[in-house]
């Protein structure tokens, strides 16, 4: 862990520079043993790379990987924010630059202010494969906790609630202006700003028949969190704190 920490700190001095270096020589002792080599590349990434396929891919990039003390810190400012932002920030300010920074294409939010067109999603977006095959998903967000508990509670949510959204979801067909089509969703994402408990989890499985379960998919606050600092995106306005020292003057 202290190696990917030195590994992954950005720094002008040389002191680092050596440090970083050594790091990465060290860390290559183990990864040629498995068939793989770490190595920097044009943009100051860390990568891995396959000796034997050549395959590529971003170590920066790995959600579950140690954070450094930059991003811990982005991590906390982040998490703040998510305690005190409405389901509409959440929705605005956080999901949708995130999902766009992961790919994902078309974005397109369906708003709380006309309900009646929004049909059990959020949002819906699609996502190309590398064989250019589409996959359309739509989401489903939450501010707080959902579980599976027999009343609502402040900001938490029971998942019963969304038992029926997420049916609409899968069930409804989305038009899709690009390509002139209606469409229905592949996947459903089920986005809590909160913990979603494994009660709730288990609870909608087993509501669901086999084929709609595959197609649900769970993302919690600490998937939220993770996925955010990791894609190197700006914190939201709400998350940055004031700048007590401001060249202002104010009379």
């Amino acid at each position: 862990m202290n190696l990917l920490r030195v590994l992954m700190h950005r720094s002008d001095a040389e002191d680092d520079d050596l440090d970083r270096a050594q790091a990465l020589s060290l860390i290559n002792q183990p990864l040629s043993r498995e068939g793989f080599e770490a190595f920097y590349g044009d943009d100051n990434q860390l990568y891995v790379r396959h000796i034997g396929t050549k395959t590529v891919s971003s170590l920066t990039a790995n959600p579950h990987r140690p954070f450094t003390p930059a991003e811990t810190k982005r991590r906390d400012q982040l998490n703040a924010y998510l305690d005190t932002c409405s389901e509409d920030d959440l929705i605005n300010q956080v999901l949708l630059p995130l999902f766009r920074q992961l790919g994902y294409h078309r974005v397109t939010s369906a708003g709380h202010r006309d309900k009646a067109l929004e049909y059990g999603k959020d949002v819906w977006m699609r996502f190309v494969l590398p064989t250019q095959h589409v996959l359309y998903f739509g989401l489903q967000a939450k501010k707080g906790k959902l579980d599976s508990s027999g009343v609502t509670h402040g900001s938490n949510a029971n998942v019963a609630e969304i038992y029926n959204q997420v049916l609409m979801m899968l069930r409804h067909e989305i038009f899709d202006a690009e390509t002139s089509k209606k469409v229905l969703v592949d996947h459903a994402f089920i986005v809590a700003g909160g913990e979603i408990t494994k009660a709730a989890r288990n609870w909608l499985g087993g509501k669901l028949d086999a084929s709609k379960r595959s197609q649900i998919l769970f993302m919690d606050r600490d998937d939220i969190l993770n996925l955010y600092v990791v894609s190197t995106l700006p914190l939201p306005a709400g998350a940055v704190p004031a700048n007590p020292f401001s060249d202002d003057i104010t009379f």
